[in-house]
């Protein structure tokens, strides 16, 4: 009878330690989503909607975008305010930096939590957009950016002009929820 309470005891104890890191996991993010619909500005036509998935340590970006300058690239970002209010955008603020770095490339270490990949068109002005990326979360945490926006811009990010890859004019911009 012994054994078999000491058997049940540590199967209880295994149960308890995987609940727990089952629950870590879930308060890390794996699994969470959030989206955003992006509504033209600026005057442009652009449009488009965006999924932020959390897988482990990085955060999968989907999107369609529409109305885009045909057969180019458009810088896309998270900017710091969830506020697409202003005609042109502006009210999104800057990029979102919770670490303060420098502008520059995805990916790299080197970079703003809200630079993202650009936006490839097609000849018809359409996008289809897919990244994996690091350096933020799906959350409302100080490096979360759900509460946050995802901006559009006109024209290519070149990865390295300061402060924000002299992308031009923010054509497109939405909440992220």
């Amino acid at each position: 009878m012994n054994n078999k309470f000491k058997q049940a005891s540590i199967v209880l104890s295994a149960m308890g330690i995987l609940s727990l890191v089952a629950c870590q996991s879930m308060e890390q993010g794996t699994g969470q989503k959030a989206s955003a619909i992006l509504d033209s500005r600026s005057g442009s036509q652009a449009k488009g909607d965006v999924t932020f998935t959390w897988q482990g340590n990085d955060v999968l970006i989907n999107g369609k975008f529409f109305g885009l300058k045909p057969n180019a690239e458009q810088g896309f970002h998270v900017h710091e305010k969830g506020d697409c209010s202003a005609p042109d955008a502006t009210s999104a603020g800057g990029h979102f930096n919770p670490e303060t770095q420098a502008h520059g490339m995805p990916n790299s270490g080197m970079n703003h939590a809200g630079d993202l990949p650009n936006i490839k068109s097609d000849a018809s002005g359409n996008a289809t957009y897919t990244a994996k990326l690091h350096g933020f979360a799906v959350n409302t945490g100080p490096t979360g950016i759900v509460g946050r926006s995802v901006v559009v811009h006109r024209d290519p990010d070149d990865y390295k002009s300061q402060p924000a890859g002299n992308s031009g004019p923010r054509i497109a911009c939405g909440l992220i929820k």
